[in-house]
């Protein structure tokens, strides 16, 4: 941003084995698109069913990852993706991990980033990538267009996985402070809110009702408890399919993997104090005391 356009402006491209961020630079903004940003592991798909079922009145068909694509990742490629986004009819709700100095922003558009503690999303990450199959690293490293290394299989410990993800800021993904110090910059825009898992975990009816009111989306009440009920983590781990990329054909074990135990805390019986203080301080270097504190946190009670 500067000080005479109040949108932020996009500073650079990012590529490597996941992005391909020029994506968003050929796509026509339409006035009630939505875009859900996330680092990533920190509530994406649960967002995404949660707008998808107040928007349609809560149906248990919905086949939200085709609803909802991810429009930086790289495959299938921007010449394949951008027609079919494009062709789309209902209200769009799209899906970035980029940092916003790398996306392209739309003042047209309403921007929802969900934050999550950063040791529950390695945690979380830690799954997705250990589950992943053969099929899931062909797609990322051996498909055209990589810029960058290939990403590689993960350690068989996940405290050196964490290890790795700390010392090398996000590794093997992507930079982990950059993304939520940019999408914090921009709290204040009007087509901007920030949620957080810890909150969705804490009371989803309510935080679902704030989605709406900011979105414009107006609840059909008679369907709500279909809506809430199909946003439950239970509901949407027996029907993984539905909301899981490609229905989870990238893990051997299927969709179930991929919506794992939508828990906070596992991070607590391997950590020790040493490194959760070094994480802790870590954030506020990075991030400053009160977007820290929002991180580790969300809203608490007596927060608006």
């Amino acid at each position: 941003m500067n000080d005479n356009d109040p949108w932020p402006i996009k500073q650079r491209e990012f590529h490597n084995h996941h992005f391909d961020s020029t994506i968003w630079n050929d796509l026509k903004f339409r006035d009630d698109d939505i875009v859900i940003g996330t680092y990533a592991k920190a509530g994406t798909t649960w967002t995404q069913q949660m707008i998808a079922q107040m928007m349609f009145g809560g149906d248990p068909d919905l086949a939200v990852a085709e609803m909802s694509p991810w429009v930086d990742l790289r495959v299938p490629p921007k010449d394949v993706k951008l027609p079919i986004i494009e062709a789309q009819t209902h209200r769009r709700f799209l899906k970035t991990h980029l940092p916003v100095d790398a996306l392209y922003f739309s003042p047209k558009a309403k921007y929802v980033y969900i934050g999550r503690d950063g040791r529950d999303v390695v945690w979380s990450m830690y799954n997705h990538h250990v589950n992943a199959n053969q099929v899931w690293y062909e797609a990322l490293n051996d498909t055209p267009g990589r810029v960058g290394p290939p990403i590689e299989p993960p350690p068989d410990d996940v405290r050196q996985y964490w290890r790795d993800w700390m010392d090398r800021d996000g590794h093997p993904f992507w930079p982990f402070w950059e993304n939520i110090r940019t999408w914090w910059e921009i709290r204040d825009l009007p087509n901007v809110a920030l949620i957080h898992f810890a909150d969705l975990k804490r009371d989803m009816p309510a935080e679902m009702r704030r989605l709406a009111h900011f979105l414009g989306i107006e609840i059909d009440e008679s369907r709500w408890d279909a809506m809430v009920e199909y946003c439950t983590f239970d509901w949407m781990k027996a029907n993984a399919s539905k909301s899981v990329p490609l229905g989870g054909a990238f893990w051997d074990a299927g969709a179930q993997v991929f919506i794992n135990k939508g828990v906070n805390g596992r991070w607590s019986e391997a950590l020790g104090a040493e490194e959760v203080a070094e994480y802790e301080s870590k954030a506020v270097a990075e991030l400053g005391t009160e977007c820290a504190d929002w991180l580790s946190n969300g809203r608490r009670e007596d927060r608006t």
